[in-house]
């Protein structure tokens, strides 16, 4: 016969099986994690939210968080961007205020990723505004000087 606590333990872990954790990393001028934080809480589905520094932390449901963070990403969704996140919100082994302070395990590494999001999203952009390009590759030669001057001030001026 099994104790209360850990019946109780198993029961805790069963549930949570199920359910997945999501980052929706927020590098947008026109969406902030706040509004996409109230289009969650009034889309009624079933999942945790937590607004953090760089955007949201959604758990819940395999389903209704892919549902939920689908919908999110629609609203700019170049500059939104999902990540899987192996541990809910507030989990013990995770979170700061039971591992005495500091950042968390990972947070240098998420926030070198955030960094470089809004030139990811810059070229998303350039690409939907672009036709698509069917490019020849002729054979390789050597590039010229003053060819690459002319690339080099081309980029330098935009």
């Amino acid at each position: 016969m099994k104790s209360p606590e850990v019946e109780e333990r198993q029961k805790m872990t069963e549930i949570k099986q199920n359910e997945v954790t999501k980052y929706i990393v927020i590098s947008s001028d026109i969406v902030l994690p706040a509004d996409a934080a109230m289009k969650i809480y009034e889309s009624e589905y079933p999942v945790t939210v937590k607004e953090t520094c760089f955007g949201l932390i959604v758990t819940g449901p395999e389903k209704d968080v892919l549902a939920v963070v689908e919908k999110i990403r629609q609203l700019d969704k170049n500059h939104i961007f999902i990540k899987d996140r192996g541990f809910p919100a507030g989990d013990e082994r995770r979170c700061r205020a039971t591992r005495g302070g500091g950042p968390r395990p990972g947070f240098h590494f998420l926030r070198e990723e955030v960094g470089m999001l809004p030139a990811i999203g810059a070229a998303l952009d350039e690409l939907d505004a672009k036709e698509p390009v069917n490019e020849k590759h002729g054979e390789k030669r050597r590039l010229k000087v003053s060819d690459l001057e002319k690339i080099i001030e081309a980029e330098l001026s935009r």
